[in-house]
């Protein structure tokens, strides 16, 4: 028991970057993908149990936090942010199609203010659910949220406005730059 606390003790923090780090021979059987139902599985299970020790409120900055935190990761180790914005999109565009995350559209851009509406089509998160009344996809706001700062340098914040949950057949997101206090 001893030898176990030393070395939690010693150990350091884990981050995004050391859980992604894994060698593809650890599923020679099975590989790489796996099918939704068991992704959505473990998101709307942290999701209940998050709401139901914090709050709605908490459980949905949570899942924005953990998405911004891995949309800055995924474009700072996955993407080139040296290309200008539109091979920038086309190359997130294909990534997450690839991925299978979701297929992106740009709906329209504001070069003026920095606005984008973008919808996002055959979402990991919610394309097949049932109506729940609510949009679902807050993980999702702070992957766009973090996707697009960590591009631009400017802070960004995605809000879904439609969503596969509330009758759309898309989740559409507005993400505008916040202003610096």
């Amino acid at each position: 028991m001893a030898k176990n606390n030393i070395f939690l003790e010693t150990q350091k923090e884990l981050l995004v970057a050391d859980y992604l780090r894994f060698d593809n021979t650890g599923r020679g059987n099975l590989g790489e993908e796996l099918p939704i139902v068991v992704y959505r599985l473990m998101e709307y299970s942290l999701r209940e149990e998050l709401r139901k020790r914090y709050g709605k409120d908490m459980q949905i900055e949570i899942f924005r936090s953990a998405g911004y935190r891995a949309g800055t990761y995924f474009v700072e180790n996955k993407l080139d942010q040296n290309l200008p914005f539109p091979q920038f999109i086309a190359q997130l565009q294909k990534s997450l199609e690839e991925l299978k995350i979701g297929i992106l559209r740009i709906e329209s851009l504001d070069e003026a203010t920095g606005k984008i509406i973008l919808t996002v089509s055959e979402d990991a998160d919610c394309s097949g659910l049932p109506l729940l009344g609510e949009t679902v996809c807050n993980y999702d706001e702070g992957f766009i949220s973090g996707i697009l700062s960590a591009y631009t340098g400017k802070e960004y914040e995605a809000m879904e406005v439609d969503c596969w949950a509330t009758g759309d057949r898309v989740c559409r997101f507005c993400a505008e730059i916040q202003e610096q206090e």
